[in-house]
């Protein structure tokens, strides 16, 4: 599997992933279950299940739903009121967002392929920010739909 994007949040997270072999979205993400629930079971002396569900998949079926969810996922810490202002996100460590920027080189990512939309990086943060305001309205409101 292939990652494009990614947030971690103090109660979920998301990923932008490419599955490139059958099962490899499903493997991952169970492994990431199990490894932290073990690591903090053991950290804090408890046993049994963290997660209450199993994870949501959606496949994404356009190039513009690709890069809109790139944008929600790293708009997430603010769209959440976890961070205040987008000065913040470039500086929040657990997302992918700094990778795209240049301020991690962790290399976890394969963010080529989004930023091949843009013509510059500059395009890219400016299309990620342009919708905080949006977003935040959004969550906010969200709560009030219907299933």
């Amino acid at each position: 599997m292939e990652i494009f994007a990614y947030c971690l949040m103090p109660n979920h997270f998301h990923f932008l992933i490419r599955e490139i072999t059958n099962n490899g979205i499903s493997s991952f993400i169970s492994n990431i279950q199990n490894s932290f629930a073990k690591y903090f079971n053991t950290k804090n002396e408890r046993s049994g299940a963290l997660f209450q569900q199993m994870f949501k998949a959606v496949l994404i079926e356009t190039d513009e739903q690709l890069l809109h969810v790139t944008r929600y996922i790293h708009l997430n810490p603010l769209t959440s009121f976890i961070l205040k202002d987008i000065d913040e996100l470039t500086n929040y460590p657990w997302s992918s967002f700094q990778e795209y920027i240049g301020n991690d080189s962790r290399n976890i990512i394969s963010k080529e392929f989004i930023l091949g939309f843009f013509p510059t990086l500059e395009k890219f943060i400016e299309f990620t920010k342009n919708q905080i305001d949006y977003q935040r309205q959004l969550h906010k409101i969200k709560h009030l739909s219907m299933e």
